[in-house]
């Protein structure tokens, strides 16, 4: 968040070709982002690798091309031989040429389109009724509605006939869960607002909406004692989703009572800070005493409870739940320690590090051995520590941290080689790590680090194709493949019917489609906590899905590239180290606001962004506008990187804490090493934050550069190659300034 020297307090942070040669210093080679790319890949069916690109390839070029060039290569392959590709042409043909008010055109390569696509044939024909009301024909409009309708009356695009038809109470009744449909009980409740159905309607099936949790706030006030159990599992879940915890409690308890409702009271009750949480969770224990929930409810019920209750608790998880078992064994060591009771303390701290000694909770004790040894100097010792947990409990997150400080420690006793070795398993291992990173840099690959990583302007590459979604039908699949990302979205509401305990392949799918309707911050969030999942299939459908770079791409998006790109050459700023820290301030959502009055995508106060613009003369600007907060934050960006000495570490915890807290902790520690530096700093949030940026920027940099991203690929099979650059030659994502 950029704040003033004067304004130094605790920020809040809303919750982030060719082959290129990326050198360090002067002479460096750069890849200027090609603004085009705003739009997502666009339209291209996959190709076998060591084949010839098809003509689905060709399409795969056409986010980069101004529209004209678009249309001119739309164009011939459309008029090239009848293929699969041509069809698909003809239908991108016929969006553009409506979205350029050119019905006539549009009309001219969908005539029998349907037939050649049947796949795609309610949505040709859909568009076929947009150019004739474009053109004012009403007739033909309406004939061919009705056609859609009569050929086509359960594809869900049916909705959009049925409501230009005039037929809204069957599209509600047929599609209550088409986007559009939301739309006209949105409507409707202008005129009713009390209509219980339209409001369940918005309860159930209207989560994206900005204010969907006043719709919820309406319907439980107007219709609380007519409201059936599943009606309060659709409220509850609602409100859990928004985040309105208590609220979400309330109205789990009016529902139909299972583990995970009874689990969620509870826990709903606690985070939203209201009394009662400790009971509803011995209610919870009590009526499930054996699901899979109740053993994370002890845990929580044990950190409510006085110590002797706390430690019963505790014992009850290590006799009948191995999966929190580790933690029961962590919390009650500290309460044997607190109490006094050294010795019982040890005895249970020797069970942890024995029977659950591949836990989380063995790992972070093991980490807090390590850094106690290591504050003593004993930096064999902390070696020892640090090498169990990387053994020992390798998926945990304290590994990724705890192999780079073993290869520190190493250098220290000036083990070059134990060193080497320790910062390479790091990349092998955990190569999306923040830690990864930190070990290229000490290994000496050209990644810059925190004293040149502002000077670099890396090649970046894009994909020509998307791969398929691990869930949808043909038809979404085709939509995605075409770059038609709202139909998509709008097809997957009706198809996506478990949206409370989705699958992994339904969550990874919607938040991919979140995102490409531009609802990033809760698609990456869909994404990214994929990593929560405990059971063991469901662990390895993730792990599968993270080695493939779909994955990765789609959590690293790059959306607003022209803007970036243009004032971070401006300013001077490596546009990666921008597209970082605009991640982890916004998640590129422009009209976000934080609890501490921060706007848009770089999370710019008010107030520094009217002293910024006293600065550059700047008149009148926009904070939720996406180039004006773009043109605003990177200048302070640059100003924190001048405060000192473009060492971008300093000025990215600038960024976030202020540059008088961070003047603070340079004279309190002036002769630190940068990475105990990092440790040192007291703000826990801002020492997270620099961590979360330089993590993106490595994320960014080993996904779209090709020359890191082979080097990632040689030493790990955890990280997907760009293994399509062999065979597909392009470069057209990128231009190469010397």
């Amino acid at each position: 968040m950029a704040k003033l020297k004067q304004g130094v307090t605790q920020a809040v942070v809303v919750v982030g070709t060719a082959l290129g040669v990326l050198l360090v210093g002067a002479g460096i080679k750069t890849g200027v982002f090609r603004t085009e790319l705003e739009a997502w890949t666009p339209p291209v069916l996959s190709n076998p690798e060591g084949q010839q690109p098809s003509v689905a390839g060709q399409l795969g070029t056409l986010a980069a091309l101004t529209p004209e060039a678009r249309l001119q290569k739309l164009t011939a392959i459309a008029q090239g031989p009848a293929t699969p590709e041509r069809n698909r042409a003809r239908y991108l043909l016929s969006i553009d040429l409506l979205q350029q008010q050119k019905p006539q055109a549009a009309l001219d390569w969908l005539e029998g389109l349907e037939i050649d696509y049947s796949l795609l044939a309610a949505h040709i024909l859909r568009n076929r009724a947009r150019a004739y009301e474009q053109l004012g024909d009403r007739a033909q409009a309406e004939a061919t509605w009705q056609a859609l309708l009569q050929n086509h009356s359960d594809n869900p695009v049916a909705v959009e006939a049925l409501l230009a038809l005039g037929q809204n109470a069957q599209a509600i009744a047929r599609f209550p869960a088409h986007p559009r449909t939301v739309e006209v009980a949105q409507k409707q409740l202008k005129q009713t607002p009390k209509n219980l159905a339209l409001q369940l309607l918005i309860a159930r099936h209207g989560q994206h909406l900005p204010d969907y949790a006043n719709y919820l706030d309406q319907l439980v006030e107007a219709h609380s004692n007519r409201l059936k159990p599943e009606d309060w599992a659709a409220i509850a879940f609602g409100y859990w989703e928004k985040q309105a915890y208590a609220k979400a409690g309330n109205a789990y308890a009016r529902s139909n009572a299972t583990p995970r409702h009874a689990y969620r009271i509870a826990r709903g009750w606690q985070l939203g800070a209201k009394e009662g949480a400790q009971a509803a969770y011995q209610q919870m224990i009590q009526a499930f005493p054996e699901s899979e929930e109740t053993g994370l409810a002890l845990l929580r019920l044990s950190r409510l409870a006085d110590p002797p209750a706390a430690i019963a608790y505790l014992d009850q998880i290590i006799s009948r739940f191995p999966a929190q078992a580790g933690e029961a064994l962590a919390d009650k060591a500290n309460l044997l320690e607190k109490q006094g009771n050294e010795a019982a303390a040890h005895a249970v701290r020797k069970q942890l590090l024995g029977k659950y000694g591949k836990s989380a909770a063995a790992a972070e004790y093991r980490w807090s051995m390590a850094q106690k040894s290591a504050a003593a100097k004993d930096y064999r010792a902390a070696m020892t520590w640090a090498e169990a947990i990387v053994k020992q409990s390798p998926e945990s997150e304290t590994a990724p941290m705890a192999g780079y400080w073993l290869g520190k420690w190493a250098e220290r006793l000036r083990q070059e080689r134990a060193a080497r070795l320790a910062y390479e398993q790091v990349l092998r291992q955990y190569p999306e790590s923040y830690y990864a990173w930190r070990s290229a840099t000490r290994l000496g690959w050209q990644v810059g680090d925190f004293n040149t990583v502002r000077a670099l302007n890396p090649t970046v590459v894009r994909p020509p194709a998307r791969s398929e979604l691990p869930a949808g039908s043909p038809l979404l699949q085709e939509l995605f493949q075409l770059g038609q990302d709202r139909d998509a979205w709008e097809l997957w509401q009706v198809e996506f019917t478990n949206p409370a305990q989705p699958s992994v392949a339904e969550q990874f799918t919607d938040g991919v489609l979140r995102i490409g309707v531009g609802d990033y911050l809760e698609g990456m969030f869909m994404l990214s906590f994929l990593s929560q999942r405990e059971r063991p299939a469901e662990r390895e459908e993730y792990r599968a899905l993270k080695s493939q770079r779909t994955y990765w791409e789609f959590l690293y998006p790059f959306p607003y590239l022209e803007a970036i790109a243009n004032w971070s050459q401006k300013r001077q700023l490596n546009p990666l180290l921008v597209t970082a820290l605009i991640r982890q301030e916004s998640r590129f959502m422009p009209g976000i606001r934080s609890s501490a009055g921060a706007v848009g995508l770089m999370q710019v106060m008010p107030d520094t962004a009217a002293w910024i613009a006293k600065q550059i003369a700047l008149p009148s600007y926009r904070l939720n506008y996406p180039d004006d907060n773009i043109k605003l934050g990177t200048w302070y960006l640059d100003y924190t990187h001048r405060e000192y000495s473009n060492n971008s570490m300093l000025a990215v915890a600038s960024y976030n804490a202020g540059p008088g807290a961070v003047a603070n902790w340079v004279k309190r520690h002036p002769n630190l090493d940068v990475d105990e530096f990092i440790e040192a700093i007291p703000y826990t949030e801002t020492r997270g934050y620099v961590k979360s940026v330089f993590g993106n920027y490595w994320n960014y940099l080993r996904i779209y550069n090709p020359e890191i991203s082979q080097q990632v690929a040689q030493i790990s099979d955890r990280h997907p190659p760009m293994a399509w650059l062999q065979n597909q030659w392009t470069s057209w994502l990128f231009v190469e300034v010397n």
